[in-house]
């Protein structure tokens, strides 16, 4: 479900990107129709290059927030390492408080000393 849901967001991020890029090629366009000399033509196209960088910038942000959340719902849900709803147990670190178990020593019959 969550992977499902990674791929329409990136779709849709991917489609935005498209739409931004489209955008500043027109705004292009029209600027270079304005655009008197060489020097302002080259600027004009320059901005352009620096929308269509931020516009792919920002689908890559996009798609890290999208994984992102895919991996947060992973592991909020008990498929990851941690389980928030279900904390693991405490281990028990002191054997004295272990009722009803005693220690009875090893079942090795062989002395500790061989030489006795």
């Amino acid at each position: 479900m969550q992977a499902a849901k990674e791929k329409l967001s990136n779709l849709a991020s991917s489609a935005k990107e498209h739409v931004n890029i489209y955008k500043a090629k027109v705004q292009e366009k029209l600027e270079r129709a304005k655009a008197r000399n060489k020097e302002e033509k080259k600027m004009v196209r320059e901005r352009r290059k620096v929308k269509e960088a931020s516009a792919k910038m920002e689908l890559h942000k996009a798609k890290a927030r999208h994984a992102e959340k895919k991996l947060g719902a992973k592991l909020s849900h008990g498929h990851g390492i941690f389980n928030y709803h279900h904390p693991p147990p405490a281990p028990l670190h002191n054997h004295q408080h272990q009722h009803g178990h005693q220690h009875l020593g090893t079942t090795n019959m062989i002395p500790s000393n061989p030489h006795v």
